[in-house]
Parts: C-alpha cells; structure tokens; sequence
C-alpha cells in the first residue's frame, strides 16, 4: 500500500482514506439501513461525523464494527500507524512518533496481521515464528571501509621485515 505523505497532511483526507480502507461499498447504518436514511448526530470530533439510522435509531461512525471502533485517535494519527506498519516501521518507534500508548498499538498490530491472515491465508508466512533477521534484508552494504594500515604489503612469496610467527 503507498500512502502520499502529502495526503496525510490533511485531516479530512485521511478520514476519507480511512473511509474508503474501512467501507469500499460505502458507509451505512449497521442495521444494513442506507445512508439516507440516517442524520447527523454528532460532529464534535470532525472530520468524523457520528450519524443516527431514522429506521433503527442506532448511533454509528466510520469506525462502528471496525478494528479502530472506540478508538479516541484521530484519522491522521489511524492513517500514520497504518504507513508505519506498511512500512515495517517497528511499533516501539510508531508510538513515540504518534506519542501513543506501545502496547496498545503492538496490540491494533497483531489485530491488524490476523485478520489479513484470514482474508490472504495462502500468502502468510509458513512457519509460526519469524525471526527478526529473516524480516530485513541487508544488501551487501558495509556501513564503511575497512581500516587499512599505512603500510605496504609485502609482494607475494616474500615475508614482510620481522618475524610474523613464533616458530622462525
């Protein structure tokens, strides 16, 4: 998934990302009542609205029946941990940047990795437990050169001034 970061800047952007991530066929009541046949309740927390079904009387918002229903976070703060963890930022450094609560993130995580096993379980991982190392790769690089002494090495076949080894 690529998430612009110019896109997150905008509050009502990220809700209607958010929207769409959380109801491709479009919001409705979770009754199955149309959207037109609701009002608005609430837009104490803009850009999230809260509605009322007219049918049911049953309250909702985008995040009602979703693993973010209850969340207090903003959808600029939803959609950054969502980059994060697309990303394979670790949890520990998304809850200092997000300045939230690093269990409760961990926990949205592992939410978040169960139910994408469900949707995909051919493309999960085969083993049980995953090891750090195998989730990065390092590409060859060295971080810098190797320490290299001044001095020349001796040409090949011959020993360089002074014993190298005890035995001579």
């Amino acid at each position: 998934m690529d998430f612009p970061i110019t896109d997150l800047l905008d509050p009502q952007a990220c809700y209607d990302e958010l929207l769409f991530l959380l109801h491709p066929e479009g919001l409705h009541c979770p009754n199955g009542h149309p959207l037109a046949e609701c009002y608005v309740h609430k837009r104490d927390r803009a850009p999230v609205v809260d509605y009322r079904c007219k049918v049911c009387g049953r309250c909702f918002n985008a995040f009602t029946g979703t693993l973010w229903h209850g969340t207090y976070y903003t959808p600029m703060k939803i959609i950054l941990f969502l980059r994060g963890v697309a990303q394979g930022v670790s949890t520990a450094q998304l809850a200092r940047e997000l300045g939230a609560n690093r269990g409760w993130l961990l926990y949205r995580r592992h939410q978040m990795q169960a139910l994408a096993e469900q949707a995909f379980p051919d493309e999960a991982l085969p083993d049980d437990v995953t090891e750090a190392d195998e989730m990065y790769q390092n590409a060859g690089e060295k971080r810098h050169a190797p320490h290299r002494s001044g001095r020349s090495a001796a040409a090949a076949g011959q020993q360089g001034a002074g014993a190298r080894h005890l035995g001579q």
